[in-house]
Formats: C-alpha cells, structure tokens, sequence
C-alpha cells in the first residue's frame, strides 16, 4: 500500500492549487476526483471579486471588503494571502499564454450572453475583449455551431455580426473541443482568417467564440490577428470551457511531470478515522476497492455540481467525512420566493464551517478532523455566483490549505 504526505480530494481548482502547493514544498501528492471538475465546465477568467467596481483599485476594495464580511472565505486568506496565492496561480502561465489584469481594478468583458461583466485576471486571448468599443468590434459566428449565439451576441452588444461557413466542407455542427482542435492546425485558421478578413468593414477588433486551441492558443490569436489585422478575442460560452480545459491540462501537465499521482473516475466511497483524524480512503472501482492512506487531506470537491454537497429531502450533508454543512433550518428556507430575486437564496451559502486553519469545526467551535482541511466552494459564507468570486476563493484557500496542512 502506497502512503502520501497529503491526498487532495477534488479536481477543480482549488484541488489542483492545493496539490500544486503541495508538490512545491516537497510533498508526495495523490489527487482524487470522479471527473475534471467543474473548471472545465465554466473555467475562463479568474474572478476575485465582481462587486468591486471597476474604477475602484482591488488590492483596496478587497481589504475592505474583507474586514466587513468576516465569515467569507476571503477572511481566511486576507488580501495578501490572496495576492500571493494568485501570483503563484500566474506563475503556471508563462507568456505567450498567460493571465493577467488589464489595470488596478476589475475589467468588464464580453459574455456569450451579449452582457458585459466584471473579471480580474483575463487569458491573453481574451485580452482584447476589455478594449472593444461596439463600433469598432465584428463577433462572428459559426455556422452550425450551436453554442454561441452570434447574432445575439451582436445584437445585444450593439456590434456588427457575421455567420461563417466553416473552413472545410461538412464540419457544420461541430463540438467546441472538435472545432479547438482544429484550430490547432495551422491551415485551418488561416483560411479562416482570410474568411473574416472578407467580411470587415474596417472594424479593429474580432470577437470570436472560445475555441481558439487547445494545445497552443497564443499561436491561434497571432494567425488570426496577422491575417485580419484587428485585435481578436474570445468571447465565453456554453459548457463544455475550451480556456477551462486548458488550465486543468496545464495543471495535470506540471502535476505529473512533478510526481504528484492522479486516480480518476471513482468517488471516495470510505475513510478511515481514527481519534479524531483521518488515517485514510477508500475508492470502489468494481469490483475492487482500493485504500490510500496519508498525513494529511485536503477535501476540495465543490458544492452541489461537483458533489461536494448532497441535498436530502429535509437537509444537506458533506458525503465523504460527513461533516456537518452550514445551511438553513428546513427546507422551505432553502430558497427565496423569486427566482431572480435581488438577494441571493440562502442555499447559496451552505457549505462546511471552519477555523483559521481551514479545518473542519461544528456548531461549538470544535475542530472534528485534525488532519483535514476543506478548501474552494464547498467552505460555507460566500455566494460565489453573485458576487463573483469563485475562481479567487478556490485558488486562495486551495493555496493556504495546502501550506497550513504541510505546516502541521
């Protein structure tokens, strides 16, 4: 039986930052998840915090609003647990392709909806998105591809639009992974930059859906912006996440090059605790169950799309170690009266309480796994969708659980 120094139960974001945190300080590593995850659903920009307007300087909106919301996750971290954790989260990126801010504050670009919305960190290949004027901008979509609206896209964002037939006869239809690979090859996205490059009328920037690779992304933008001669961005759309596939690919990349070990495709399905730690897992993959144990855990297995929290008739519950979740009382509380109703459901909050260190605590205050740490959007106090923020507390508490973990 093989032992690690930590195994990380999750394979979104703050999974993989903790793991990689991790394998940086040293650690043998096992990684646990039943898929992906869901970065590679929605993954696209990373966001810290979508209520700070963008005229506002993050580094002070967010200290303020920190030190007024001392449940959220953030406090956890601090500002500057949150800087460093994101500054080593761009260290993964090296230019061509790279994350970065396009100023102090937040950024508004472009969604698949047609709506403009607030980021921090922005792919080089979206860059362009947050200098776009609607006079100046062509969106071009796809003909028969089904996962971005072009025209209402443009329509809404109030620029002109086109639909391309597809470079290459009968490939209407596609998938977004079928069609990013193609953009891999260098043929392809040059005739159709020279299909764009036909259809302008002097605009100086191209939003196109997010398909632009997989393998080398920057090289797709450089073809396309030296064929048109306009500013190409891409503009997010439905699942599956073409830019989220490329984060956890690079992550899985440096993970494995670094020794950490991966075992996907299974749930948790047993632990072992002992005294008040956990001394290990199980995982069933019929017929077999196999059993890992470590030092440490990390349980970063999201909230209710990724499984991390289960919803029963009358409550919700943490299915791996059972933890107690902070939730509403029954479940007629569990949501307000209006769908869209300007506060957000109480649901939206539920999730596991812990200490300074992240561990688990109940009701009292007391801590139940010594060994354990929770991290990303399974910690309880934050409604990331509405405030948007889900990108940052995942890479900040998948940082700092990783290194209170390996400090113990």
């Amino acid at each position: 039986m093989k032992r690690f120094d930590l195994i990380v139960i999750g394979t979104g974001l703050a999974g993989l930052t903790a793991a990689r945190t991790a394998i940086g300080m040293g650690a043998k590593v096992l990684i646990v998840g039943r898929g992906m995850g869901a970065l590679t659903l929605f993954g696209n920009t990373v966001d810290l915090l979508g209520e700070i307007p963008p005229e506002t300087e993050m580094a002070e909106g967010m200290t303020h609003w920190i030190a007024a919301h001392p449940e959220h996750p953030y406090a956890r971290t601090g500002w500057e647990g949150v800087e460093s954790a994101i500054t080593a989260f761009q260290g993964l990126f090296p230019p061509p392709y790279h994350f970065s801010a396009s100023g102090r504050g937040n950024s508004l670009l472009p969604t698949g909806a047609g709506t403009m919305r607030p980021t921090w960190l922005i792919p080089v290949t979206m860059a362009a998105g947050a200098a776009m004027t609607p006079a100046e901008t062509l969106i071009v979509g796809f003909r028969g591809f089904k996962d971005f609206q072009g025209d209402t896209v443009s329509l809404h964002l109030k620029c002109r639009g086109v639909i391309l037939p597809l470079p290459r006869y009968g490939l209407e239809g596609l998938t977004a992974p079928a069609l990013a690979r193609l953009m891999d090859e260098t043929s392809f996205r040059e005739r159709l930059g020279e299909s764009i490059r036909q259809q302008m009328a002097g605009e100086r920037f191209i939003g196109l859906p997010a398909v632009l690779g997989l393998r080398d992304p920057a090289a797709v933008l450089k073809t396309l912006e030296t064929v048109t001669g306009a500013r190409v961005f891409e503009i997010p759309m439905l699942p599956p996440s073409i830019p989220g596939l490329r984060i956890f690919h690079r992550f899985r990349e440096e993970l494995i090059a670094k020794g950490a070990d991966f075992r996907m495709g299974h749930p948790v399905s047993g632990t072992m605790v002992k005294d008040g730690r956990c001394e290990g897992i199980n995982i069933h993959n019929p017929p077999l169950v196999a059993e890992y144990r470590a030092d440490r855990f990390i349980l970063a297995t999201g909230r209710f799309l990724g499984g991390g929290l289960w919803a029963e008739m009358e409550r919700i519950i943490e299915p791996v170690f059972d933890i107690p979740v902070f939730q509403p009382g029954e479940r007629g509380k569990w949501f307000g009266e209006r769908f869209f109703d300007p506060e957000a459901h109480p649901i939206h909050r539920a999730g596991v309480v812990t200490d300074a260190d992240l561990r688990p605590i109940d009701a009292a205050g007391r801590v139940l796994l010594a060994n354990v740490r929770a991290a990303g959007s399974i910690l309880a106090h934050h409604q990331a969708i509405e405030e948007k923020s889900r990108e940052g507390i995942d890479i900040a508490t998948g940082f700092l659980a990783a290194k209170r973990a390996l400090a113990s």
